[in-house]
């Protein structure tokens, strides 16, 4: 018989949940790059580096080397996962725990390539200070040589080439907790218990 045990302390269930409401928040108000936007991203920035230290100073569960595999254990778990058969585990299983580093990345990639685009367009933000357009295009870098018309330029490329950038980056993120949810989703039915109710609770079930 089984019964339920304390797996997600709250600081971790705090950082799900509002990493869920500023990342849409900011999603959402990308369109404007309004005052919203802007902090509503900085406030994920900050929920990922609170992650990034929690998952190695954290409770047991929440640590990395609880749950980040090697690549033959997450194809191992996946293959087991296919037939519908899959080891419970009380933490994320090998699939959920590459899903939360490949989020970690690419939520970090969405915050720096929109802190550069925030530099090259407003010259705002932490980056601002020094940022030097020749990263695009090294062919305008000398100052002294440029008209109005080539500072322009330059300008909008690097305009362009950031903003391109983290839209990638904004809807690969959406893509990858799709997948995400999708995951929890057919987990659950196979474990037999919500997922989302444990991330809630911070309850699981231990066999």
């Amino acid at each position: 018989m089984s019964q339920e045990i304390k797996v997600w302390d709250p600081l971790v269930r705090l950082f799900h949940w509002s990493l869920v409401l500023f990342f849409v928040v900011s999603y959402l108000s990308g369109e404007d790059e309004s005052t919203v936007h802007i902090y509503a991203g900085y406030i994920v920035l900050g929920l990922i580096t609170f992650r990034l230290l929690w998952g190695f100073i954290g409770t047991k569960y929440a640590r990395f080397s609880n749950f980040v595999r090697a690549p033959k254990d997450i194809i191992r778990y996946f293959k087991s996962f296919l037939k519908g058969s899959p080891k419970h585990y009380l933490g994320h299983n090998p699939l959920g725990g590459a899903m939360i580093i490949a989020l970690l990345i690419s939520l970090f990639m969405v915050s720096y390539t929109g802190l550069k685009l925030y530099a090259v367009e407003e010259g705002l933000g932490p980056l601002a200070e020094g940022d030097n357009i020749s990263l695009i295009s090294n062919a305008y870098a000398d100052s002294d040589e440029q008209d109005e018309g080539e500072k322009h330029s330059d300008k909008k490329k690097g305009e362009d080439f950031w903003e391109e950038l983290h839209e990638f980056f904004a809807n690969f993120t959406v893509f990858l907790i799709f997948l995400h949810i999708a995951g929890v989703y057919v987990s659950g039915y196979l474990d037999k218990e919500n997922l989302v109710k444990a991330m809630i609770t911070g309850r699981k079930k231990q066999d």
